[in-house]
């Protein structure tokens, strides 16, 4: 069942959107092995800009610059994977959350379901989560490439009506 009011929205919406990527790993050191920063571009680029993305460590000073980096850029939408899980190096959602102004529950709450659907309980441990920062929208899931392949198919074709709302 599809709403008409956002059907409406989505009409009234660009799909002129500037995506930045933000891949957070102590392991993958080179853009060769980022397979999860990979997918996630290449999906990115069939329908709206790429303007940004960047490899970084699980260090909670980069990705605050990363952040603030992309925003400076005029980025509408952030997508960072990594750092989601419960190791002690995985700081993503600790630091994106502490500089949101609104979060978007939905997100890691649909992530989290669609993901026990595809692999049971062990969804439990993703702590993917979504909000607004500085009239930027910023997506963290994990970097799993099917963890990110199963978060783009909740928010690819969303992007715009999602932006819409968080420009006005």
């Amino acid at each position: 069942m599809k709403s008409e009011t956002a059907e409406e929205h989505k009409k009234e919406s660009s799909n002129d959107i500037l995506c930045g990527i933000i891949t957070l790993s102590d392991s993958r050191k080179s853009e060769k092995l980022d397979l999860s920063g990979k997918y996630m571009a290449e999906e990115i680029e069939t329908r709206y800009t790429l303007k940004s993305k960047s490899l970084i460590p699980d260090e909670p000073e980069d990705l605050i610059n990363a952040i603030e980096d992309m925003i400076s850029q005029e980025i509408d939408v952030i997508l960072t994977n990594g750092g989601t899980g419960l190791d002690t190096r995985d700081i993503t959602v600790e630091t994106v959350e502490s500089l949101f102004e609104k979060r978007i529950e939905g997100f890691g709450e649909l992530f989290r379901a669609k993901s026990f659907e595809e692999i049971g309980s062990a969804a439990l441990l993703s702590r993917a989560t979504a909000g607004i920062y500085k009239k930027t929208i910023i997506f963290s899931m994990p970097g799993s490439p099917n963890a990110v392949k199963t978060a783009l198919s909740l928010i690819i074709d969303e992007l715009p009506h999602f932006v819409h709302h968080v420009k006005k």
